[in-house]
């Protein structure tokens, strides 16, 4: 695992986002318990999911807030096919995360990125940083910016 953070910690120094990453000693891989972790509410946490096209086969990243439902609909519109559920070992060969520690950054392939908008209405939100344990707190749109991803409405 100790790999899997590095890579958040490399991925966020190159794109200028300064972040420390925080080992909880409990479970965060649900919002939660990541809220709980952090001392702060579950909409501040973010959600890295991971879907995969239907047809393509190609995996996309969503970042949704803690309480929210991704809609399907509406996330399939956006990368033009319908989208399905990953399969977590899939998830973890291609990305090298493992479901319950997927960070918005640091993955072993480029993968497009989509964050809901519900995420910037906070000073500080709360992500995964490569393990079960393991968080790091951003603005959020230094966040967004540092995985690339595109603001939209995701949530269902």
């Amino acid at each position: 695992m100790a790999g899997s953070i590095d890579r958040v910690t490399e991925a966020a120094a190159a794109a200028g986002l300064e972040i420390e990453i925080r080992r909880m000693g409990a479970s965060t891989r649900t919002a939660g318990e990541a809220a709980e972790q952090c001392g702060c509410t579950a909409a501040q946490i973010v959600k890295s999911l991971i879907f995969q096209g239907e047809h393509s086969g190609k995996l996309y990243l969503f970042l949704v807030s803690g309480p929210n439902q991704l809609d399907l609909g509406k996330a399939g519109a956006l990368v033009s096919e319908t989208l399905k559920r990953a399969d977590p070992r899939h998830i973890r060969d291609e990305t090298g995360f493992a479901i319950g520690g997927v960070s918005p950054i640091g993955h072993l392939i480029e993968i497009p990125a989509f964050a809901d908008q519900t995420l910037l209405a906070f000073g500080t939100v709360w992500a995964a940083a490569g393990a079960h344990d393991a968080v790091f707190a951003a603005e959020p749109k230094a966040l967004l910016a540092a995985a690339q991803a595109r603001v939209a409405d995701l949530a269902a």
